[in-house]
């Protein structure tokens, strides 16, 4: 890959003898562990056709989103970067063996990642390229070239669902587009669920809407395999944007995960479609996980009149703390 004069993770300028594309502070909070605490605000970045990451990714202070016109990567010719977060940077480019547009998923910290990173990326690769369904971004090669992990991925024209909500999540007269949206993403998602496959991270900036206005689930960076009666004992830290997570996920100890969990997220996206606003957002971490766990969700039709009582139901009906009453 090209020589790189800015850093790759935040865009400093890097000093002549700067290791590995990286200046001293990122490979610091590389070091300490720093960077993942991105997965607890919210997951990767990930590409939807547009240069700015979601609303609910918000790129670290320092990162700008630059073009990589020109470098090259294998048989990719980088064309711009379309996104970033915790683990890995998303570049749109040309494969130049079949002549078509893809998106390039690259860990951020090449030979310097942590070993726990490094599982975690390629778990998100092998997760999503066991599944084949139109409506979840098809995984096309996964590899490592000048010791930097990276995935291929199909590149969705289109616009992230946060930035669909923005645009017309209020309206009345877009509430059968918002439930049929939240409809082909539940069929998605079921795939994945039938095939052993929970993502544990649905959310809008997760979703992506192509040109056709359809929907494509995005990010299995926390994915995790269905085991034994379809339940995964998960232990350790709070994984995922705490606005959408179930009370049994936010524990973050040895909270059991389901395909309910995943019931429950799509629940609350389908919230933020109906109101404008997650179901639970505070000031800070803590507090929005307190919500989470012990808060009741507003009704829709108080932050919404014009929100149809069925939708309602079936919004708080997938709210439900106890993940039996979903």
């Amino acid at each position: 890959m090209a020589t790189q004069n800015t850093c790759l993770n935040c865009g400093a300028p890097l000093a002549g003898d700067a290791r590995h594309g990286f200046c001293p502070k990122c490979l610091f909070l590389q070091a300490s562990g720093g960077m993942e605490n991105s997965e607890v605000d919210s997951a990767e970045s990930v590409q939807a056709g547009s240069s700015s990451p979601p609303a609910d990714s918000a790129p670290h202070e320092g990162h700008t989103l630059r073009p990589a016109a020109g470098l090259s990567f294998g048989d990719y010719e980088l064309l711009e970067e379309i996104g970033r977060g915790g683990m890995g940077v998303v570049y749109r480019a040309r494969q130049r063996s079949l002549n078509r547009v893809v998106a390039i998923k690259m860990m951020a910290f090449g030979p310097n990642s942590s070993p726990e990173l490094v599982k975690r990326f390629r778990a998100e690769a092998v997760s999503a390229a066991s599944l084949h369904h139109p409506n979840i971004v098809a995984i096309h090669e996964v590899g490592i070239h000048e010791e930097r992990h990276f995935f291929v991925m199909d590149y969705v024209e289109g616009q992230s669902l946060t930035k669909a909500i923005a645009d017309c999540g209020l309206r009345i007269a877009d509430f059968r587009r918002t439930a049929q949206w939240v409809k082909t993403i539940a069929e998605a998602v079921h795939y994945a669920h039938e095939r052993g496959i929970l993502h544990r991270d649905l959310k809008p900036s997760n979703v992506l809407i192509d040109v056709q206005d359809q929907p494509h689930v995005v990010d299995f960076g926390l994915a995790r395999q269905l085991e034994g009666d379809s339940e995964l004992t998960v232990t350790g830290q709070v994984l995922g944007s705490p606005q959408y997570l179930p009370p049994e996920q936010a524990t973050g100890q040895r909270g059991r995960v389901s395909r309910r969990t995943d019931v429950y997220a799509l629940g609350a996206t389908l919230y933020h479609l109906l109101t404008g606003r997650p179901p639970f957002q505070a000031e800070s971490l803590a507090q929005t996980l307190d919500l989470v766990l012990h808060a009741e969700p507003v009704a829709p039709r108080l932050l919404n009149p014009s929100v149809s009582r069925d939708l309602e139901t079936i919004c708080l009906k997938c709210l439900e703390k106890e993940p039996a009453r979903r």
